[in-house]
């Protein structure tokens, strides 16, 4: 547990100077992989009938679910962007998966473990005149750190920023006080950790009854068996799943925003072969370019 949240401009003033439709999944064990997903069904609140989840998968369905308004299109054409973020906009999707997330300017929103900031660069600013931001960080941030340093530089889009940490034993966010919780592919590291469920109660703990946890998350090949600790970076879906859902929370539903059939999930340095990362270097460095980013599930989860 811990005491207060801080604001970023506390922590960097001595350092050197961003009708909805929901899809209730009926049947979870249906849930698989990018590469080798059998059909499965989902229902539309309020109707009786069943349709095809594919009918929902992918860009469409985001679209489906709410389309990105005003403000975030602009936080996400922002000039203070760094440009290698904006590169990789295509392979991410921001507006359609905050959508899918149904996240809105008035919320209180927490991102785990935000790293390099490319999320920060676009929740930030969306967030800073109606909502609040929190950026929970793996240790506490040190003035002159590259995430300090980016807030540093823009002090008017990332004053409002409140830095917690998420550990597994702390507060990310005061209890029952967040709208939504979301994190990007960083499930496989608290598997290696071994505090991937500790994480997880966190997050429902600081959630409101009805809040949102979004997850993304690199999707390994399901006939391949997990590996508890997720060593090369990828999470089979219906382990993410089961492990959200021992936490209590509810699968609403799954989108294709961030698939990628190119990745088999299976390369020599793990997940980390592919870009950006491209941990072999120049070895088939051209091949590995053309697979692209990972494939990432993304899934959205409500604590009831």
């Amino acid at each position: 547990m811990i005491g207060q949240p801080v604001l970023a401009r506390q922590l960097l003033a001595s350092a050197p100077q961003p009708v909805i439709l929901e899809l209730n999944i009926e049947d979870t064990g249906s849930m698989t992989n990018a590469s080798t997903r059998s059909p499965a069904t989902t229902r539309i609140p309020g109707s009786r009938a069943l349709l095809p989840l594919c009918l929902f998968t992918g860009l469409s369905g985001a679209a489906l679910a709410q389309q990105p308004d005003p403000a975030l299109q602009a936080a996400i054409a922002g000039p203070a962007r760094d440009p290698a973020f904006v590169a990789r906009d295509a392979a991410r999707h921001p507006g359609p998966e905050l959508a899918f997330f149904d996240v809105r300017p008035d919320q209180t929103v927490v991102e785990i473990w935000p790293f390099g900031g490319y999320w920060t660069e676009i929740l930030a600013p969306y967030l800073h005149d109606h909502g609040t931001y929190y950026a929970a960080l793996e240790a506490p941030m040190k003035p002159g750190s590259p995430f300090a340093r980016r807030l540093a530089a823009h002090p008017a889009l990332y004053d409002h920023v409140r830095i917690t940490e998420a550990t597994g034993s702390t507060d990310v966010a005061p209890p029952g006080t967040a709208d939504r919780v979301l994190t990007f592919r960083n499930l496989h590291n608290w598997m290696k950790r071994g505090n991937a469920a500790q994480m997880l109660a966190s997050f429902y703990r600081a959630l409101k009854p009805g809040g949102i946890l979004g997850i993304e998350e690199h999707r390994g090949n399901r006939h391949v068996p997990q590996d508890p600790q997720a060593k090369d970076g990828y999470v089979n879906q219906d382990t993410a799943i089961a492990l959200a859902q021992a936490a209590g929370f509810r699968l609403v539903a799954t989108s294709e925003i961030d698939a990628n059939p190119k990745d088999t999930a299976e390369w020599p340095a793990g997940v980390w072969t592919l870009p950006p990362t491209f941990a072999l270097g120049p070895k088939d460095h051209e091949r590995y370019a053309a697979i692209g980013e990972g494939d990432n599930m993304v899934l959205k989860f409500r604590k009831p």
